[in-house]
């Protein structure tokens, strides 16, 4: 609450609309749904909420009930997501999940019961010991529920955690990159089956389901952040919050924001819009681009790269825009590597 009054006064709210929220970051639903009242409040109360805002809500399932979810709904929230990750038991061991595919069914089950008009699951693959036929049981499983969104992660395994020193000590296997590859590819063919539309690398969503908060991060629209860590884009400045908790809260109690200031100058905010870009099936708007930027965009790409990845169709100019095939988007960040300057 101190922070978002704090926001308020300094970047001016009576001039600012909320068009996205999203409540996430951890497991927010495991904390006291009072906390999230008092600052949903605290927000109407100080910035100009839009009628039609998108409001999601991250959930693991095994906390998902009847009254948790109601709760929210009158809260406002109008897009809880689910970190199912799969289906398989062995495999949520392997993770280290609390839940069973039970709770996933359950969950999904209360968001259709419950009439919300949209949300999402987070799925993954990638996993140790997966095979491309656990990964197709998995995803049947999943298109059978029919959720709007699906969000498909490849596992990152971070270090410290247990199942990094598993790995790392030989206990478990990753699969390979060309197997990674393979399923990448075999789940992008199974949910666009489905009906799914792809328009991110990791985003797939029935048509009208597209999570506009995270196609305004791609798009270089302004956010702001609250809470230990958090980031923030605003007037084509960027800073986050301190992540030493002891650091945040003292700053807050001074009346200080806890900000760290991104000194990145606009060659390097550039670099980023690209990255980002590309990341989308519809890619990089060229005249969006000289908006923000005050430059071409052709006067951040190299050249020679440019001619050999339209060549070679992995880069394709389509329409005022710029953005990557199929077989391009497998390899998003080497290409961005090679092509920006």
């Amino acid at each position: 609450q101190i922070e978002t009054e704090l926001v308020a006064r300094q970047i001016g709210s009576s001039d600012r609309e909320i068009s996205t929220i999203y409540i996430g970051g951890g497991t927010p639903s495991l904390t006291s749904l009072g906390l999230f009242e008092n600052l949903l409040n605290n927000l109407q109360s100080l910035f100009h909420i839009r009628s039609d805002v998108e409001f999601s809500f991250e959930n693991n399932p095994e906390s998902v009930t009847v009254e948790l979810l109601s709760w929210l709904e009158s809260l406002g929230v109008n897009r809880p997501t689910f970190g199912i990750q799969s289906f398989n038991v062995q495999l949520l061991k392997l993770l280290d999940r609390k839940h069973c595919p039970d709770d996933s069914h359950r969950a999904v089950y209360l968001a259709n019961a419950l009439r919300f008009g949209s949300f999402g699951v987070d799925f993954l693959y990638g996993l140790p010991n997966q095979t491309g036929k656990l990964l197709s049981v998995d995803l049947d499983e999943l298109i059978d529920l029919n959720p709007p969104h699906v969000s498909l992660y490849h596992l990152t395994v971070e270090e410290g955690t247990p199942l990094y020193e598993r790995v790392k000590s030989d206990r478990l296997r990753m699969p390979d990159d060309d197997l990674t590859t393979a399923l990448y590819r075999g789940s992008v063919a199974l949910l666009e089956d489905a009906g799914y539309e792809r328009y991110e690398i990791c985003s797939f969503a029935k048509p009208g389901h597209e999570c506009r908060h995270n196609l305004a991060y791609w798009e270089g629209g302004d956010y702001l952040g609250l809470g230990p860590a958090a980031h923030s884009f605003m007037d084509g400045r960027r800073f986050a919050n301190s992540r030493d908790i002891s650091k945040y809260v003292d700053s807050l109690l001074k009346g200080k924001r806890p900000l760290v200031i991104d000194e990145s100058g606009l060659e390097q905010r550039m670099t980023e819009a690209i990255m980002l870009g590309l990341r989308t099936t519809r890619g990089i708007n060229r005249s969006s681009f000289v908006t923000r930027f005050g430059r071409q965009l052709e006067d951040r790409l190299d050249r020679t790269q440019y001619d050999m990845l339209v060549e070679s169709g992995h880069l394709i100019p389509d329409r005022g825009s710029l953005r990557l095939s199929d077989e391009g988007l497998l390899l998003a960040e080497e290409i961005t590597r090679r092509l920006v300057k």
